[in-house]
């Protein structure tokens, strides 16, 4: 897919690998929607892009921790786009940011899950209406290998918490929703998949988790970048890539009766109507 003039939504994306693509995506001459909490850091993104040639983003703030501010972002694209042809589901935050202590986010639930998977849930649903009319469209929601089973009787994990397991149920949380989201649009021209871009990428997640990165953001750009524009996967959905590779995710993640029992407590966090 050519992505000039296409207009790309990519969450958490003044830093790290998102901050990469967006770059990218510039620089091919799509209108690139970057998010973040620090209005500085794009600012100075903002005008790297400007310098190097690309097409000038467009910065949109919002805690993805608040859901209030999650419909207020997606209130600002929709009243600002009458298209949008790719949306990244990139934001989240590691095993170790903000501390390894359990936090809960400003509605009260588990913050890992709230801002790596709540937010892009709710993100996706409220723009699905101008993706679909933009079709053919993509969702890419960047997850991890690290995928950890949701225990439904303590899914906030008030029990035994540990950030590395909130991080890993977040994550298949994300790919859970990618299969399901995938088999709801099917024949709507637009596709939904998730991946792992790289294994501990020099970002600012990794190095708070006091880990020694192991691949570069070029490497899980690009990955991430394959699924946002590459022909190959055009017509593929529901689908999780380690890299650039089709792989299995966790066996829960292909359990319908789990799948549906996420499905119908993202709705009711969120304040959806199930459809």
């Amino acid at each position: 897919m050519k992505m000039d003039g296409k207009t790309v939504l990519i969450t958490g994306s003044t830093d790290g690998v998102g901050r990469y693509v967006a770059a990218r995506l510039a620089a091919s001459g799509a209108k690139v929607l970057i998010h973040g909490r620090d209005s500085a850091r794009a600012e100075t993104l903002i005008e790297e892009i400007k310098r190097a040639g690309g097409v000038e983003p467009i910065f949109y703030q919002a805690d993805l921790s608040s859901l209030a501010e999650v419909r207020r972002l997606a209130q600002a694209v929709l009243a600002d786009h009458t298209r949008l042809d790719v949306f990244v589901s990139n934001a989240g935050i590691g095993s170790q940011n903000e501390g390894p202590a359990r936090q809960t986010s400003r509605d009260g639930h588990e913050l890992r899950f709230a801002v790596n998977y709540l937010s892009g849930f709710l993100l996706a649903h409220l723009l699905l209406p101008l993706l679909q009319a933009s079709a053919p469209s993509r969702i890419v929601n960047v997850a991890s290998l690290g995928q950890h089973p949701i225990d439904f009787d303590d899914v906030m994990i008030t029990r035994g918490y540990s950030g590395g397991r909130a991080y890993a149920q977040s994550k298949l949380a994300q790919i859970m929703f990618t299969i399901d989201l995938a088999r709801e649009l099917a024949g709507s021209g637009v596709t939904v998949n998730s991946l792992h871009p790289a294994t501990y990428m020099n970002t600012t997640m990794v190095r708070a988790g006091g880990v020694t990165p192991i691949s570069t953001v070029e490497q899980g750009g690009e990955a991430i970048l394959h699924l946002v524009s590459g022909d190959d996967v055009a017509d593929k959905s529901g689908l999780f890539f380690n890299g650039m590779n089709e792989a299995q995710p966790h066996p829960q993640a292909c359990d319908e009766a789990a799948r549906q029992r996420l499905r119908a407590l993202s709705f009711e966090l969120t304040d959806l109507a199930a459809g």
